[in-house]
């Protein structure tokens, strides 16, 4: 049994400022994986509830330009988002950068709830952010998961496990089960915490997956995807496993 950690507890590892590595599992793995952590982290847990749910609305330009350069791989790259943590009722828009050298850096504010068009102040925060000032960003894509998050008893490392991914845009539905996603957040990068040395153990080896352009790939085939082929396949691999 983990033991629960409130979330203003966890929120001394808000890491914003960090590295992020990520592994890419089935289901079934991901029990036994789970069951062997439980003296080395806690969970976040809100009203008795561990397993959270997430909805987020992503904007990119009319020609998808963020998708492209990630698509692309452009080091230094841009996500753009609205996310609401249900369980908690908190909703933020947030800005995740890449630096160029592999770190994440995430900045947000608070918002009342979803906009689809965005307000004013939205945009200047968006502008300030990016310093990326009379561009338009339209709504491309919605997604929802269910996320269990583990912390060191140190407060020093996050573990997110998304589940029951599901995409939306428009008249388009697409749910991606059996499939679970881990990210390590880490301040500095530590491969001897005890989730990177138990994944060693299993061989189980970082894979880089952004929940974000596989969506974009589902919800907008013609988009063109033939460096992340390999990642569709290895999702319908466990899929199917």
């Amino acid at each position: 049994m983990f033991t629960p950690v409130s979330l203003e507890e966890m929120n001394k590892v808000a890491l914003l400022h960090r590295t992020e590595t990520k592994f890419v599992i089935s289901e079934l793995q991901l029990l036994d994986i789970v069951a062997t952590l439980a003296q080395e982290y806690k969970v976040l847990s809100i009203d008795g509830k561990s397993l959270m749910t997430y909805t987020s609305l992503y904007f990119d330009t009319p020609n998808f330009r963020l998708y492209r350069e990630h698509h692309n791989g452009k080091l230094k790259r841009t996500k753009i988002r609205i996310r609401k943590y249900v369980d908690s009722e908190a909703v933020y828009l947030e800005v995740k950068k890449k630096d160029g050298r592999g770190n994440t850096h995430k900045i947000r504010i608070p918002m009342d709830d979803f906009e689809t068009t965005l307000s004013q102040s939205a945009l200047d925060f968006i502008a300030n952010s990016t310093s990326q000032r009379e561009i338009q960003w339209v709504p491309s894509l919605w997604n929802t998961f269910n996320r269990i998050t583990l912390v060191d008893h140190q407060y020093e490392e996050r573990v997110t496990i998304d589940m029951n991914l599901s995409y939306q845009f428009n008249d388009r539905v697409k749910t991606i089960d059996k499939l679970a996603v881990i990210e390590v957040k880490q301040k500095r990068l530590d491969r001897c915490s005890p989730i990177m040395l138990l994944l060693k153990k299993r061989i189980i080896n970082p894979y880089k997956l952004s929940k974000y352009c596989i969506g974009m790939l589902y919800m907008h085939p013609k988009l063109k995807h033939n460096l992340f082929k390999e990642k569709l396949i290895k999702i319908n691999k466990i899929k199917s496993a």
